[in-house]
């Protein structure tokens, strides 16, 4: 016999806009079409019910690393993030040495075979020297194409992204190779020019990474790749929206030039996400967290962020005044749609996965469920 929810009386977000006074059936772990008139119904009158976030760049939480953390460890932090309402997430590496990178390729595909995460994400080697980050400079190398297949090969059909310099040598060659094989080239840690960053583009590079934050600024003689990734409609521009990262008129900006429907929420969050404060390694490289900011010990470089997606929700909602609709779009949609798994999640619609958020009026998290099961069980009435 079908198991069903009725959650009654939220504001529900929907792909076609809010509506008021909603209703979302749960059978069986999807989302339904109906219910017979007698199953008992949630009331989350005064709420907000979402869908899922959905996140395209994560390198862990809970204390765990996904680089380097074992599969109990990297669990644990995907778990992490589902308490704040992450139900699907993209596992992300930093830059090691490609033996390595290849070893926790074949290990780390097995949790995405199981449905745990939704794919891995490369996040180096193939970065700029001069716009390394929290990247260790010593393993960097060019974005040499047999070595971009060597990793996609080595994550057995799980290789989501593959963030590259693309103005390094072999680099517009490495673009053309994940767009043959399905995997999205971002564009990121990268000191190219706007005319690099076209060429790049138009070469099949689709996302942004963290847009702003390692690249050169936007200038008005030499507009850089940021002025390029904003206004080409075939980008997507990752923002991390945690107050740290970028300014709220660098926000608005990449809202008003790309619109809603080309920016993705990330976390781009460490092991310190949901953690707390103290001294942590994000690759090779030791990281001090300090009220809640990580910078890397030795150089103060900002190294990744302690976000969780649900802080970047309220955040938007509360401080950028963004509309619901839009950062749902951006939350969840659109990554979802990157990834190619919107047919299952990204949005409250029948068929797919029922994983949704629960918010309270002020857009505090109250309620989590994935594929139909609560992972946070809303306290409510």
């Amino acid at each position: 016999m079908a198991v069903s929810t009725v959650l009654a009386g939220a504001r529900v977000v929907l792909p076609t806009g809010i509506v008021e006074n909603g209703r979302v059936i749960v059978e069986n772990g999807r989302i339904a079409g109906s219910a017979a008139e007698e199953t008992p119904a949630l009331d989350l009158s005064g709420h907000w019910l979402v869908p899922g976030f959905v996140d395209l760049h994560n390198h862990g939480g809970g204390g765990a690393s996904f680089t380097s953390g074992t599969v109990d460890e990297i669990l644990t932090g995907v778990h992490t993030h589902r308490l704040h309402g992450t139900t699907t997430v993209v596992a992300s590496f930093v830059t090691g040495d490609m033996d390595f990178l290849t070893h926790r390729a074949s290990l780390v595909s097995e949790l995405a075979e199981q449905g745990e995460i939704a794919g891995i994400h490369f996040e180096g080697p193939f970065i700029s020297p001069c716009r390394k980050g929290a990247h260790d400079e010593t393993l960097l190398r060019d974005p040499d194409p047999a070595e971009v297949r060597k990793l996609i090969d080595a994550a057995r059909g799980q290789a989501r992204m593959v963030t590259l310099a693309t103005e390094l040598p072999g680099g517009i060659a490495s673009v053309r190779l994940l767009a043959e094989h399905g995997v999205i080239a971002a564009i990121g840690h990268t000191d190219a020019t706007y005319e690099q960053t076209r060429a790049a583009i138009d070469a099949g590079a689709t996302v942004a990474t963290h847009l702003y934050n390692a690249m050169p600024g936007l200038g008005h003689r030499a507009p850089g790749p940021i002025a390029a990734l904003l206004e080409d409609e075939r980008v997507t521009v990752e923002l991390i929206n945690d107050g740290t990262h970028l300014h709220p008129a660098a926000l608005e900006l990449a809202f008003h030039h790309a619109g809603p429907e080309r920016v993705a929420f990330i976390t781009d969050a460490m092991d310190a996400a949901g953690f707390g404060d103290g001294r942590y390694m994000l690759g090779p490289l030791e990281v001090e967290v300090k009220d809640s900011v990580a910078r890397l010990v030795e150089g103060g470089s900002i190294a990744g962020s302690t976000l969780t997606l649900d802080r970047a929700f309220k955040r938007a909602a509360t401080v950028d005044k963004l509309p619901v609709e839009a950062i749902v779009q951006a939350i969840s949609a659109n990554p979802a749609r990157l990834l190619g798994v919107y047919d299952r999640v990204g949005s409250l619609e029948p068929d797919k996965d029922a994983d949704l958020v629960v918010l309270d009026a002020d857009f505090e998290l109250k309620g989590v469920m994935r594929k139909g099961v609560w992972v946070v069980e809303p306290q409510v009435g």
